[in-house]
């Protein structure tokens, strides 16, 4: 049906499927057919196709049913398989379809192999039962025993083989039985069967052993084969020693499967009867044979290589060891071939085997082998012979010239033959000119063929030969060559012994001597003279001399005195050749040309002539000034002219001299001439003068005045010490100052030395003048001014210092001098304190100015650059020196350069390349510049070298030292050091010279070669190391070596001496590449070999012997060998030959097969069972077959690990001290030979054990065990390895201590401090070499050290340290030098450490002191600390041991310590902030103890006074402070009362009152044992008794002190005392003084009517001054005498007029005469009053400084400390109380009417003085101001800024 408009059309296909598939089908064969059905369905079905495939092959056969059904008829196995139907419908696209399954064609099973149906079979063996099957599929086999299956599990004796056979091992009787095998498949089953039957046998040897023979050491087999059932059990034994059996095996003796025993290796002690024991349950049998062991024949003294000299005997050695009943033969092969000695007579043959080769030529050079034969075994060993001869001569030498070098030759010749031994050298002879022959060359490399010859003389023919040189001899001479001439060059030397001396004043003789005659280089033509004058840039002049023979020459028409420098060259055809060194020399001297200038004589008395004169220009001189002459002559009587020489002075410009013995009262012409040697210059122009008496006297000495009253005083003086004759008396006069028109003059006789001037006017001036008289007339005058009626008095000190014009070394200052003490100034004198600046510094006096009175300036010069300086004056009147000026501001002098060199400059020997260079560094004062900056510089450069001098800087100021690094090895060097600073560098020191110590070369010698001669010797030689490189003397050379690219040591051989440059090395490795390199010595050691390293091989020879052979596979007919390559190939292997046979036959029945080269393994068949073989392998290079490996092997699988050694003992006589003898006996090699041996070694007590050796031979039964350590304990054991693997390592050894040594090695390199000391020489260099010793002997010694002797550091500190507390900062500390013997030097200075007590490491301090002094200040410390101070002394070696350190401490800020006390009162100081403090205080023997605590916090003082003590008893103090609880307490005792050697006690004191102030005098009492330091006042109130010190600091000088009242309680009365004070302490107290009460008394000055009787004194004085002056005019007798006024302000703000001129003053203190004490004039004493408007605080203890100012005309220039810095004791909260002083001192009418005195007024007695040499006052003077007195101010000095006392302010009241 169509559908959808398709009705009646073709239906659509359908895609085939398979409705039945075919299915797996299994069929057995021989049915008779099979069918496989495939339905299929499609559409449209006609097309329908069926196809069917076999294993994808189709099928075309047995198809049926349109292909549905495949029939397969009678199916086979090969029937079996895949079959696949496939369904496609034709014409159509539509995809087939297919199916498929298996057929299966099964066989049944039939047996291949069956069983008999009998078998019979003994006991213990094995049966296998055959059971094979087949069929398809494989069908499994089944069996049974008696119809019961058999389980292998449950019986292991029956095993089922992989082809189903059925084997029984072990067989019992109750195996017997029948056995049935079944095959089953699916395809069926079979079955077969048998009987076993299981029988026993008795033992039965059926192959006994027989008598054998064995060489030692070789393996060998007793068979002994049996039967019987069970099998027997084999025992083998040897006596009553069982050997071997199934449970016993010994080491060496192995039971074999057979039954065989297997002995291997033989040993001698195993020759005996050997018995095989067969037994087993039937029964015993038994056999015997004997064993005859030989010892094996070895070559034990084999022939070694050896070379002999051509016609010698050589002598090869083939010593045997073999065993006595075997006989041996010798043969002897050269090259392989047997020598016929009875064909060589020449040869002969020992019965020792010893062959002698006599008259020995090139034929016998070769390879000869020693061949041993004999049943005891064979041998053989080679040995290399060489005949060595002279070598030939060189052939064809030929000599040309060089076309690259001058003055060389190129010679070349052919190399010539060696003669069988390398050549060494080449030797060149020489004919020069025909001259003979001589060696020119005599060290000519063997390998050249060719060398230029240099050095040779121009202008000259030369002929050469050589010959070669072996370690023969010397062969023959080469032929002569051509001869050669050499060009003619111009000469190369300068003329010899140039020689110049001038011969006038305008000519100089030169004289020479040719060059040498080898330096002529061809026929001299001339010579050439060049000359000039030296130093000038002036032309050269020359002379041409052209006559050879002419050899000297006058050179004229020359300047007068000139030096020259001359030179000669001489020439030839070639040219002008070398000029000389320069010779300079002088024109003969001319004479002076000009006379010397400003001549100038006076007559110094009457016969003698003073000339000054200065010296002529030099360049007028002509010559070398030889002096002058000075001439005097009179009036026309020039002949008798008197003529003195004197000799030149070369330091001064002006020359003085005298002509003396001249007449007197005569006139003379003087002049004055230079001469130098030639003659005379000309005159000076004559000076006419006359001769004068005898000259007036000098001054008279020790000018003095005495008695001075009002109009008179007394002049005293002494006799002039230049009398200049008799003495006719004295001159003295007198006039006011300033008024000549005044002057009185007196002539007194020569015995009257002093003169009473009479008739003065009162108060007035007058210049007094002595002069002595002769009778030549008045002599120098003596002055001096003095006022009439006032004593001259100390001068005031000088004011408003100021300081301009500072420089290095010089300052201006200027000053205002101060009051003169009515007398003239003197001196001036300038003090400083110099680098540190304070109040406690020492004063020194810097400069001096005498007989200036009128300066007011001076240069202050000689001071040291950058220092600081503060300065001072004083002036110096007849009386005295006047107290110090205020101090100048501080100043610092500029820099400069250093003035000195460093001194002690000394240069050492530090090491190869340094030196050592030492100096005494500049003492600070010497820096003249910044410390900071000052430094030292190193100049060093070669000694006679060009080289540029080296600088190197040193900034450290303090450095001692340097070394010099970088130089060049044993090299002289010449060094100088200076100092420097910012501004500049100082002189140079001394140069100083050293060596730089010897050294290894730094590097190895030049044109290393080697060359191989052998293959085991190469020749190696070499050049010489250069110069600059050697560092010292060459001793020799060593040549090191080794294996290229190995590991092993560096070996070295020594050539002895440093002319030789070759050596043979012997004994080397055949055919190794070598790396050489060469290294030269000195006596300090080995230098640098030479690179890069040469390498070359030796040459190639027979190889050695393979090694590690081993066989890992071992049947029993077959083996599989493998080994390695020879250790020692010798070349390049060529091949492998492997030989093997029975050990128990003959060699030459062995088998040998040829390997290649690259074989490695060898598998050998078709060998006997159970039987032992011997393998050799050998290799061959190109030079032969090399030494064979031997190796036993036994054919049998029962193999196993070889079994430990026994334990390894070492005998005590086989122990040394690096070595020791191993020796084990081997265990069973487990039928597998032993390959080799491991020895371990292990040092006590470690316990890790370390392998000495993995490759001791298999046939050794002991080792030598080096490389150990001397006495040492050592361990040993052994572990063996064969083919299977190792053995478990044998029992430890005991333990073994190594024998004693020598030493080996001094390492250390430095000189060791306890060396024994030996008598050597100072200051000498000493080399020194250590070695170590011990019991055994000697070591090596170290390489050498350089000492010098002489010089060590101190050995000893400074001796008796002592510490002295100066002040609150300073320590003055001094010591003894430390004991001469000790010192070891000169002393260059000390070095003082100094630290707080308990706080060395925090405050530590160095002060160094570079000079050998005994003492040193130490300043700003820190006050009232205790210090540790240690010093040390050092010298050019270094520094030396400190002293024990030393205590001290310093004093208290503003306090001094007590070190004993005249007082009932003391202060106890503590020294740490604490809360609170207990003091303890008893006297000592213990009695009445007090305790005070002190609260100390906050600033509380840390001091307690204690009072109301007992005078002259010990206290004993202890102190213990407490924070939180108290500490430990310190104690110290302390005597009370006047220490030995204090002062003792001042006189009684008597107080004088002036308003509200107290004056206490006192007389000085006895100083004790040193001077007075100061003075302390103590009070007391009258009605108790407890004194209490008052004044404290009271200057040494003074012996009155005034205080005001205000310090004392109003209405108290009291009592005063004085006590002295020195160095030891406080002295014993004056008596007291009378009571005096400190109430205060209204002034009277404040009362009013004072005030109105002033007023009115003042309106009448002015009234008759005016009167005066208008009746008087012109007269100023009693006028105001003033230089200058200046208006200043004192510290109160009061005007005061400043009078400039001489102040009138009057003594200051009272003085001593005649037991009374004297009154003053009435003059109050300016000593005597103290005015001050500072009061007194009662509060004493502190003091506070006060200050002043000033105005002053240039404030710019005045010193910043011109105001008092005195120290006040004040009360702070006082006020200031009015004094009289301030009241008055600004109305200048009182002053004026102090400063006159009437006449008529009643004179006081006179006053003494007299000038004083030393500027001192005498005893009773007047003391000068203090600096130090608290309220002291100068008595006349109204210096800006001060307020003195009003001089006559008693008189006025």
């Amino acid at each position: 049906m169509r559908k959808n408009g398709n009705v009646g059309g073709p239906a659509d296909p359908i895609a085939p499927t398979i409705v039945i598939p075919p299915r797996n089908t299994s069929v057995i064969s021989g049915t008779s057919e099979v069918t496989m059905e495939c339905v299929a369905n499609a559409r449209p079905l006609i097309k329908l196709s069926i196809s069917w495939k076999k294993d994808g092959v189709p099928v075309r056969s047995g198809l049926s049913d349109f292909n549905r059904r495949l029939t397969v008829l009678s199916p086979v196995v090969s029937d079996s398989g895949f079959y696949e139907c496939e369904a496609v419908l034709r014409s159509s696209s539509v995809p087939s379809v297919s199916a498929g399954a298996y057929l299966h064609v099964l066989e049944p099973p039939q047996f291949v192999k069956e069983p008999e149906k009998h078998i019979t079979a003994e006991m213990e063996k094995v049966v296998d039962i055959p059971c094979q099957a087949r069929g398809v599929p494989q069908p499994d086999i089944v069996w049974y025993k008696d119809a019961v299956p058999i389980s292998p599990v449950k019986t292991p004796r029956y095993r089922v083989l992989a082809g189903g056979s059925l084997q029984v091992n072990g067989l019992l009787p109750d195996d017997t039985g029948m056995f049935q095998c079944f095959a089953r498949s699916q395809a069926g089953e079979v079955q077969t069967n048998t009987y076993l039957a299981v029988t026993s046998i008795a033992p039965n040897i059926t192959a006994g052993p027989s008598d054998s023979t064995v060489i030692d050491g070789m393996s060998v087999i007793l068979h002994c084969e049996t039967s019987g059932a069970p099998r027997p059990a084999i025992t083998w034994q040897k006596g009553e020693r069982v050997l071997a059996s199934g449970s016993v095996q010994l080491p060496r003796f192995t039971l074999l499967e057979s039954g065989s025993l297997l002995i291997s290796p033989s040993h001698i002690s195993d020759a005996g009867t050997y018995t095989c024991m067969a037994s087993n349950s039937r029964g015993i049998d038994e056999a015997s044979a004997d064993l005859v062991v030989w010892a094996r024949t070895r070559i034990t003294n084999p022939p070694q290589d050896q070379s002999v000299i051509k016609g010698t005997k050589a002598t090869m050695t083939c010593g045997v060891t073999h065993d006595p009943s075997v006989s041996v033969r010798f043969v002897w092969e050269k090259e392989g071939q047997v020598i016929i000695l009875q064909s060589l007579p020449r040869l002969r043959l020992d019965v020792n085997g010893t062959l002698h080769i006599s008259q020995t030529w090139s034929g016998d050079i070769g390879t000869y082998t020693c061949r041993v034969t004999s049943v005891g075994g064979n041998d053989s060993r080679s040995a290399h012979l060489r005949v060595r001869q002279l070598p030939h001569a060189p052939e064809n030498p030929s000599a040309v010239l060089s076309t690259t070098e001058k003055r060389a030759i190129n010679l070349t010749w052919a190399k010539p033959f060696d003669g069988n031994s390398p050549l060494i050298r080449y030797i060149l002879e020489v004919s020069e000119n025909n001259a003979p022959w001589t060696v020119l060359l005599a060290n000519i490399e063997p390998e050249s063929t060719a060398v230029t010859v240099n050095g040779l003389i121009p202008a000259r023919s030369y002929q050469f030969r050589l010959c070669a040189v072996n370690d023969v001899g010397k062969g023959q001479f080469s032929k002569e060559t051509d001869r050669v001439s050499l060009p003619e060059e111009p000469p190369s030397a300068p003329p010899q012994n140039v020689i110049a001396s001038g011969r006038t004043n305008q000519s100089i003789m030169i004289q020479w001597q040719p060059p040498p005659e080898s330096h002529q280089n061809g026929i001299l033509r001339g010579y050439i003279i060049r000359y000039r004058l030296t130093g000038l840039p002036v032309d050269i002049q020359y002379k041409n001399i052209s006559n050879p023979d002419v050899t000297n020459l006058l050179l004229e028409d020359l300047i007068i005195w000139t030096n020259y420098e001359i030179e000669v060259a001489a020439y030839n055809g070639a040219g002008l050749g070398v000029y000389s060194h320069k010779v300079t020399e002088w024109t003969l001297q001319g004479v002076p040309t000009i006379a010397p200038g400003n001549v100038k004589a006076e007559p110094v008395n009457s016969t003698t002539i003073r000339f000054t004169w200065t010296a002529p220009n030099p360049q007028f001189i002509n010559g070398i000034n030889q002096g002058y002459k000075l001439l005097a002559w009179e009036p026309g009587k020039e002949d008798e002219m008197t003529i003195v020489t004197v000799r030149p002075n070369f330091q001064d410009s002006v020359h003085v001299g005298h002509i003396t013995g001249l007449k007197k009262f005569s006139e003379y012409f003087t002049s004055v001439l230079c001469f130098t040697t030639p003659g005379d210059g000309p005159r000076s122009p004559p000076r006419r003068l006359r001769m004068t008496s005898d000259p007036a006297p000098g001054a008279v000495g020790h000018l003095s005045f005495t008695e001075i009253l009002d109009t008179s005083l007394k002049v005293s003086w002494r006799e002039p010490n230049e009398k200049n004759g008799i003495l006719t008396g004295y001159r003295i006069s007198w006039e006011e100052y300033n008024r000549t028109n005044t002057r009185v003059t007196h002539y007194l006789p020569n015995v009257t030395l002093e003169y009473r001037v009479t008739g003065l006017t009162a108060l007035t001036t007058y210049t007094i003048e002595v002069a002595g008289m002769t009778s030549k007339g008045q002599g120098q005058l003596s002055s001096s001014t003095i006022s009439s009626g006032v004593p001259p008095e100390l001068p005031g000190p000088p004011t408003n210092l100021a300081i301009s014009n500072i420089g290095p070394r010089s300052v201006n200052l200027q000053f205002k001098p101060g009051y003169d003490g009515k007398t003239s100034i003197s001196r001036w004198q300038v003090e400083a304190q110099v680098g540190v600046i304070g109040e406690n510094e020492d004063w020194v006096m810097v400069h001096q100015l005498a007989n200036e009175p009128d300066a007011r300036s001076l240069e202050v010069s000689g001071l040291n650059p950058y220092t600081f300086y503060r300065f001072r004056m004083r002036q110096v009147n007849i009386v005295g020196t006047s107290p110090p000026s205020q101090p100048s501001r501080k100043i610092q002098t500029l820099q400069a350069p250093p003035d000195m060199a460093p001194a002690n400059v000394t240069l050492r020997t530090a090491s190869e390349t340094s030196l050592w260079l030492r100096w005494v560094p500049l003492p600070e004062w010497e820096y003249n510049g910044n410390p900071d900056s000052v430094g030292y510089r190193v100049q060093y450069s070669r000694t006679r070298a060009q080289s540029k001098a080296l600088l190197h800087i040193i900034a450290d100021r303090l450095e001692r030292e340097f070394t010099i690094e970088d130089l060049e090895e044993w090299t002289e060097y010449e060094v100088r050091v200076q100092a420097i600073n910012g501004i500049g560098a100082g002189p140079w020191s001394q140069p100083v010279r050293g060596r730089t110590r010897e050294s290894v070369p730094s590097c190895g010698p030049t044109n290393v070669s080697a060359f191989a001669t052998t293959s085991s010797s190469i020749l190696v030689s070499w050049f010489e190391v250069p110069e600059p490189d050697r560092n010292g003397l060459i001793l020799g050379y060593k040549v090191v070596y080794k294996e290229k690219d190995s590991d092993s040591p560096l070996k070295f051989w020594m050539v002895e001496g440093n002319a030789s440059h070759s050596v043979q090395l012997t004994g080397l490795g055949k055919y190794v590449l070598y790396e050489i390199q060469v290294l030269a010595f000195t006596r300090i050691g080995d230098g640098r070999p030479s690179t890069p390293s040469i390498l070359e091989r030796t040459l190639d020879d027979v190889p050695g012997p393979p090694v590690v052979i081993l066989f890992p596979e071992v049947r029993t007919t077959s083996v599989r060998l493998i080994w390695q390559p020879p250790s020692q190939p010798n070349g390049i292997i060529l091949a492998y030959q492997i030989t093997y046979r029975l050990n128990s036959t003959n060699s030459n029945t062995a088998t040998f097969d040829v390997l290649n080269s690259s074989a490695r393994q060898y598998t050998v068949t078709g060998l006997r069972p159970e039987s032992v073989y011997v393998f050799r392998i050998r290799a061959q290079t190109r030079k032969g077959w090399g030494e064979a490996a031997e190796a036993l092997v036994v054919t049998t699988e029962k193999r196993a690990r070889p079994q430990p050694t026994s334990r390894p003992t070492v005998p005590q006589e086989n122990v040394l001290a690096r070595s020791v003898l191993l020796s084990w006996e081997p265990g069973s090699d487990g039928l597998s030979p032993v390959r080799y041996y491991t020895v371990q070694v292990r040092e006590l007590p470690e316990k890790n054990w370390t392998i000495h050796s993995a490759s001791v031979s298999h046939e050794s039964s002991s080792y030598i065990v080096d490389r150990l350590k001397p006495f040492t304990s050592y361990q040993f054991r052994v572990k063996a390895t064969n083919d299977i693997g190792d053995s478990d390592y044998s029992e430890e050894s005991e333990a073994i201590t190594t024998l004693q040594d020598v030493p080996t090695m001094y390492e250390k390199t430095a000189i060791c401090d306890f060396c024994s000391s030996v008598d050597l020489t100072k200051h000498k260099r000493y080399e020194i070499r250590m070695s170590v010793y011990n019991a055994v002997g000697e070591g090596p010694t170290s390489s050498p050290q350089e000492v010098f002797v002489g010089e060590a550091v101190p050995t000893a500190p400074p001796q008796n340290v002592i510490i002295q507390s100066a002040t609150a900062t300073q320590f003055d500390v001094t010591w003894d030098p430390p004991p001469l013997e000790t010192q070891n030097g000169d002393i260059q200075g000390y070095k003082i450490f100094f630290w707080e007590y308990k706080r060395k490491n925090e405050t530590e301090k160095l002060r160094t002191l570079f000079l050998p002094e005994g003492g040193v200040k130490l300043k700003n410390l820190t006050g009232y600390t205790t210090y540790m101070i240690s010093v040390a002394a050092f010298n050019a070696a270094g520094d030396g041991p400190r002293s024990p350190p030393t205590r001290g401490r310093t004093q208290q800020a503003g306090e001094e310590t007590l070190d004993s006390s005249v007082l009932t009162c003391l202060c106890v100081c503590l020294e740490s902030s604490v809360a609170c403090v207990d003091c303890l205080h008893s006297p000592s023997p213990p009695g009445v103890s007090k305790i005070v605590t002190v609260d100390v916090k906050g600033n509380a003082p840390l001091w307690l006074k204690i009072k109301d003590l007992a005078d002259g008893v010990t206290y004993n103090f202890r102190i213990r402070a407490k924070t939180f609880t108290y500490g430990p307490e310190v104690e110290a005792n302390i005597t009370t009362g006047p220490g030995e050697g204090a002062p003792g006690p001042p006189g009684e004191p008597f107080i004088s009152r002036y308003g509200s102030a107290l004056t206490i005098h006192w007389t000085n009492g006895d100083p004790g044992r040193a001077p007075i330091t100061r003075y302390v006042i103590e009070a007391r109130p009258s009605d108790e008794g407890l004194w209490d010190i008052l004044i404290k600091d009271i200057p040494k000088e003074v012996t009155s002190y005034t205080f005001n009242m205000d310090i004392l309680k109003q209405g108290v009365s009291y009592d005063f005392r004085v006590i002295g004070v020195n160095d030891y302490g406080y002295g014993s107290p004056s008596q007291p003084s009378p009571s005096i009460s400190a109430q205060k008394v209204a002034p009277f000055y404040e009362e009013w009517w004072f005030l109105v009787v002033v007023a009115l004194v003042g309106l009448i004085f002015i009234l008759l001054l005016v009167f005066i002056l208008i009746i008087r005019g012109q007269s100023k007798k009693y006028a105001k005498k003033s230089d200058s006024k200046m208006v200043s302000l004192d510290e109160s703000r009061f005007p005061a007029l400043e009078l400039n001129n001489r102040r009138l003053s009057v003594k200051n203190s009272f003085c001593r005469k005649n037991g009374i004490y004297t009154r003053s004039p009435p003059r109050p004493s300016p000593g005597s009053l103290h005015y001050s408007d500072e009061d007194v605080s009662t509060k004493y203890n502190d003091l506070v400084p006060a200050e002043s100012s000033s105005l002053t005309e240039k404030p710019s220039e005045i010193s910043d400390s011109q105001g008092s810095d005195s120290e006040y004791e004040v009360d702070p909260n006082r006020q200031k109380t009015h004094s009289f002083v301030n009241h008055y001192i600004s109305d200048p009418t009182y002053y004026n009417s102090w400063r006159r005195q009437q006449k008529g007024i009643s004179r006081a007695q006179a006053y003494n003085y007299t000038e004083s040499e030393s500027g001192e006052p005498e005893p009773c003077a007047p003391p000068p101001p203090l600096q130090h007195s608290t309220l002291y101010r100068p008595p006349s000095s109204l210096a800006p800024g001060s307020r003195a006392p009003i001089a006559g302010f008693s008189s006025f009241v």
